[in-house]
């Protein structure tokens, strides 16, 4: 640390652990996420309304532009931006303040990251790259399409390793001592996301651009799609462990207890990281060129990702508990009414785990060979992906935004924007329900996704579908359209957090990060290279076979498709 970075430190009051320079780099961060927020649940309102066949789009734009652009801008940009932000101010706040190095470097990875963001918006806006945020081979999009998502990765790496070097630099000055939860847990997040996007930059690096530019005729389509998912179902973890760790460390504080167990979360994070990546396979478990026994381990593998999940939740209700009993609940349930429901900070995270429990179990369905023959490439899915990341995910960030924003402006959280939070939370908990509930029930009678309307041409069997009350998608485009409004007044917000007047003493918002006790918390959790070493095991284990099976039919490539 230098000079300069320790009189800073020394000026700082209990009011203001985060240095400026750090919360002006977590808030540029929180910034472009809700930027991309914004164009993004507009594209989600267009959607809905295109498959009622309620609205005719202009010549010059299709759903398909739309739905690549809402699942770019909301699953990847605005998560990814948020994420980082939180960690940011997080990191900083139980680490000490950056050094000008991590600053620097960080500051380079937001550059690099937004650089490729623009490129890729530019593609898809401009009609080149509809190809859905999972961009499937054969589909090909333009060049710098593939190019923008190459950099948007890297600038992940950059930031994330200029937080990985502030981990360790605390490290050596506190030789033996486990690190502060949070930031435990932020360095685990890193890991599985640096390990899990060599997938996505080994397919966009070695096959896509190839492929986009004319410098190779074929790809192979059955190694892509492997290379994807090798990225794709650990990315779902990249947003939910940063929202377990809102419900690990804000939820006690928020509930006056501490963390329930320093060695459970550890744990459980530690178990994120070995499980959440070899486990592809059940993405693909209708795919020709994979053998079943692989397809099965890995389903094995991903049946393990229930136990930290279990893990985590048996630690929330033991918080809520011991929160209610301290404050005089009595009887089996009494606790219950203890909880600060008025709290909107509260109820949103509160809500967002609620709402995980059937995510959860419709994970267990989608990862079984059986079950998955009946929902495949059904809206069943797209109800399952909003239910766990739509509604967990996003709400848990949003109660998050309700303590980050004011906290990182200096703003007070107002009466007004606390009344306006509880609705938002609410219409978004309603909107999610009718919107997922109707994909669910659809997708369960054969309604497919990934298509703007279809009734089979009038066929009467696909016209039953739509019938019933949720299985319409009358239901599925008001709880869109409520969805949206949720979206407009969550912007709102933000918005008066950002440019209302400055907090007096009395409004000052911090950030609240509950106490953990690591004393008896094994200091192997923190030995980071036996963890990555069992992770690298059990991901060669799952794939090395697979993958050189898959190479050894490189000659049977398919030509690149324009379908639009």
């Amino acid at each position: 640390m230098n000079t300069e970075t320790a009189l800073r430190d020394q000026k700082l009051t209990i009011t203001d652990s985060v240095a400026k320079p750090d919360r002006k780099l977590a808030l540029t961060n929180i910034n472009v996420a809700y930027a991309a927020f914004l164009v993004g649940t507009l594209c989600g309102l267009l959607q809905v309304f295109i498959r009622n066949d309620a609205i005719q789009l202009p010549a010059w734009l299709d759903y398909y532009q739309i739905l690549t652009a809402h699942g770019v801008l909301l699953a990847l940009v605005f998560t990814t931006y948020f994420i980082f932000g939180f960690f940011y101010t997080g990191m900083s706040k139980t680490l000490g303040s950056f050094s000008d190095n991590v600053r620097m470097t960080s500051w380079i990875g937001f550059f690099v990251m937004t650089l490729g963001t623009i490129i890729t918006v530019i593609m898809i806006v401009s009609g080149e790259a509809s190809v859905l945020y999972t961009f499937y081979a054969p589909l090909q999009a333009n060049g710098f399409f593939y190019i923008g998502l190459a950099l948007f990765v890297v600038g992940t790496w950059i930031s994330g390793f200029a937080l990985i070097g502030h981990y360790v630099s605390w490290k050596k000055r506190h030789k033996g001592s486990l690190s502060p939860l949070f930031a435990f847990m932020t360095v685990t997040t890193l890991i599985l996301w640096i390990i899990a996007c060599l997938g996505v930059v080994a397919t966009v690096l070695f096959q896509f651009i190839p492929l986009a530019f004319g410098w190779v005729d074929t790809i192979n389509v059955g190694l892509s799609r492997t290379l994807f998912w090798y990225f794709g179902h650990p990315l779902v973890y990249f947003w939910l462990l940063p929202a377990y760790m809102a419900w690990y460390l804000i939820v006690p504080k928020l509930l006056g207890v501490n963390v329930f167990s320093d060695s459970l979360a550890r744990l459980a994070f530690i178990l994120f990281l070995l499980f959440s990546i070899p486990v592809g396979f059940h993405h693909q478990a209708v795919d020709p060129g994979i053998d079943h026994f692989w397809k099965f381990l890995q389903t094995v593998l991903t049946f393990m990702v229930i136990i930290p999940s279990l893990m985590t939740a048996f630690s929330m209700f033991a918080v809520f508990e011991i929160s209610g009993r301290e404050k005089g609940g009595k009887g089996l349930f009494g606790w219950f009414t203890k909880l600060p429901w008025r709290d909107v900070r509260f109820l949103s995270l509160f809500l967002a785990m609620l709402f995980f429990i059937p995510g959860g179990i419709g994970g267990i369905i989608n990862a079984s060979f059986q079950l998955n023959e009946v929902v495949h490439n059904t809206l069943w899915v797209v109800g399952h992906f909003h239910i766990t990341v739509g509604a967990p995910v996003a709400m848990t960030f949003y109660g998050l935004t309700f303590w980050l924003v004011p906290y990182l402006t200096g703003r007070p959280f107002s009466r007004l924007a606390k009344k306006l939070a509880l609705i938002q939370v609410i219409t978004w908990s309603l909107g999610m329900f009718l919107m997922s509930t109707a994909q669910h029930v659809l997708g369960l009678l054969g309604a497919p996704r990934r298509t703007a309307f279809t009734e089979y041409g009038g066929h009467e069997a696909a016209l039953t579908w739509f019938d019933g009350i949720f299985s319409n998608h009358v239901t599925m485009a008001v709880g869109g359209t409520i969805l949206f409004l949720s979206a407009m007044l969550l912007i709102v917000i933000v918005v008066i957090s950002l440019v209302g007047p400055k907090a007096t003493e009395e409004e000052i918002v911090e950030f609240p990060l509950a106490e953990s006790d690591p004393s008896s918390t094994p200091k192997l959790l923190e030995k980071w290279w036996v963890w990555i070493g069992i992770a690298a095991f059990l991901i060669i284990a799952a794939y090395a076979i697979p993958i050189a099976e898959l190479l050894h039919h490189m000659e049977s490539g398919s030509r690149g498709f324009r379908t639009w």
